[in-house]
């Protein structure tokens, strides 16, 4: 029988910035569990965990990053990272696309960002620009939801909508480190712990991060264990129904869903056609 493991928790805090870290500790494991168990679940943490963030930015009259606006003292590169600094706590279904009007003298923080229900902003007083004259100030901003991180390369920067496309951090875990050190029993039998410290942004508790993270190894994993008892009892009628179902259907996450169809995939019977070397090759579907 399998031995059971249990996290426990045994450090806890957050800063001023809103980030959490914990620090995790896994007993007893034998030698090699920890670097298995550790560093899998490190990039499970970092890449495949959802996040929101904004991915592009519409400046009217702006085309490029190097541009500057009119009485306001920041130029729009400026603008962009600041940005990029700005942190959500909650998950989007589909791109949602808001706008921020503003005459000043005023500066002009993440606060002024109206959001949808169940979207809130994790550091409100980020600093985005100060309009230093009686300026109308209008941007337009597109948040997603997603995984990992999405960086633009140069063509795709500009969209077709004339917004300005970011790099885009999506994982709300910050930072994964873990330990491993060798424990000795009476009977001489060593063994290894793990610990393992998770820093996050604050959208998103370091244990909630460390469970997701498990459940989604468990079922990476359960799936991949082969059934020969039920190898055979598919009807062939219900192979040919499942071909046909919808790539909407599949609850995909909104970039991987806007990679498929770029590429025309819409079923499944579509999807099985390429490899997992071609799928990889598709445009931001990492």
């Amino acid at each position: 029988m399998m031995q059971q493991f249990q996290f426990e928790k045994v450090e806890s805090y957050s800063n001023d910035l809103g980030e959490q870290s914990s620090k995790f500790r896994l007993k007893d494991l034998t030698q090699g569990q920890g670097l298995t168990i550790g560093n899998t679940l490190r990039r499970v943490l970092l890449t495949e965990l959802e996040g929101t963030a904004i991915t592009a930015v519409r400046i009217n009259g702006v085309n490029n990053e190097f541009a500057t606006i009119p009485g306001v003292r920041e130029d729009v590169l400026e603008i962009l990272l600041n940005l990029k600094q700005i942190k959500f706590n909650g998950l989007l279904e589909t791109p949602f696309i808001t706008r921020i009007l503003i005459q000043g003298p005023q500066l002009v923080t993440a606060t002024n960002i109206s959001l949808p229900s169940g979207l809130n902003l994790i550091n409100p007083n980020q600093y985005i620009a100060a309009i230093s004259e009686q300026t109308n100030f209008e941007i337009e901003l597109k948040i997603e939801s997603g995984t990992g991180y999405n960086f633009m390369d140069e063509e795709s920067r500009i969209t077709p909508e004339d917004f300005l496309s970011l790099d885009s951090i999506f994982t709300p875990v910050k930072n994964v480190n873990y330990q491993i050190t060798d424990s000795y029993k009476i009977d001489e039998k060593i063994t290894e712990i793990l610990d393992l410290e998770i820093i996050t942004n604050g959208s998103i508790a370091p244990n909630d991060a460390l469970n997701k993270a498990s459940l989604l190894l468990q079922t990476l994993f359960g799936s991949l264990v082969i059934d020969e008892s039920q190898a055979n009892t598919v009807p062939p009628e219900k192979t040919e129904n499942e071909l046909g179902i919808l790539i909407e259907e599949l609850q995909l996450s909104v970039r991987a869903y806007n990679c498929l169809k770029r590429v025309n995939i819409k079923t499944i019977a579509d999807l099985v056609q390429y490899s997992v070397k071609e799928l990889k090759e598709i445009k931001n579907f990492g």
